[in-house]
């Protein structure tokens, strides 16, 4: 591979997880337009990279792409974000409780730590800092699940409902941890499996079927 390729190779995987980043954290709204010139502006790169980052986000549905060209971050119905919601639903009490017998005190622990930097990020009215910490906290938890494709797939699910959590915060106007969080530590302290999972679908869903039906 040539330096020249070697280099955009290089900037095309910057910029992939930057924007990658961005949308599942919220930072960009649904329904934003972009386009290949503007990105490529912002990040100070060529088109190449920047439609290879875009063609990769379309793909994993973090992106649209119309058939006229047309870039835009997710706008989802009321029905993708039930099939989403249903998604998480079914898949993250799972993780959880793949996850359960390798919950060691010290990573609970590390849990509620988290916890409360969420309610601070709530506080603050930090609606990026609280969809980041809440992400934190429950990739945790399923990293010890040790079932990297499951994890694979609820992460482009909170990849697609990036845009959707920034404007459900909005809506709900949080200013404490979402209280379906005390159920899981305490789950996990007791070490209940049946009371991780309810817990952790009532967290995953509670949200995203309250904006479905707003």
């Amino acid at each position: 591979m040539t330096a020249s390729r070697t280099s955009e190779s290089s900037a095309h995987e910057r910029l992939y997880r930057n924007l990658r980043q961005r949308i599942m954290l919220g930072e960009l709204p649904p329904g934003l337009p972009l386009t290949l010139r503007g990105i490529a502006a912002e990040h100070r790169v060529s088109m190449t990279p920047a439609r290879e980052a875009v063609r990769r986000l379309v793909a994993e549905g973090a992106l649209s792409l119309s058939s006229s060209g047309r870039i835009a971050t997710p706008e989802l119905s009321v029905e993708r974000i039930e099939e989403l919601a249903a998604l998480r639903g079914l898949i993250e009490p799972e993780l959880a409780a793949r996850a359960l017998p390798r919950a060691h005190q010290a990573l609970i622990e590390r849990m509620a730590v988290i916890n409360a930097a969420i309610g601070e990020a709530a506080e603050r009215h930090d609606a990026v800092g609280y969809i980041r910490t809440n992400l934190e906290f429950h990739r945790l938890l399923y990293l010890r699940a040790q079932a990297p494709a499951m994890l694979a797939i609820v992460e482009t699910v909170w990849l697609q409902l990036g845009p959707t959590m920034r404007a459900l915060y909005g809506r709900m106007k949080r200013n404490e941890p979402p209280r379906h969080h005390r159920m899981i530590l305490a789950s996990l302290r007791a070490g209940d499996e049946p009371g991780l999972r309810l817990a952790v679908r009532a967290d995953v869903t509670h949200g995203l079927r309250h904006l479905g039906s707003t």
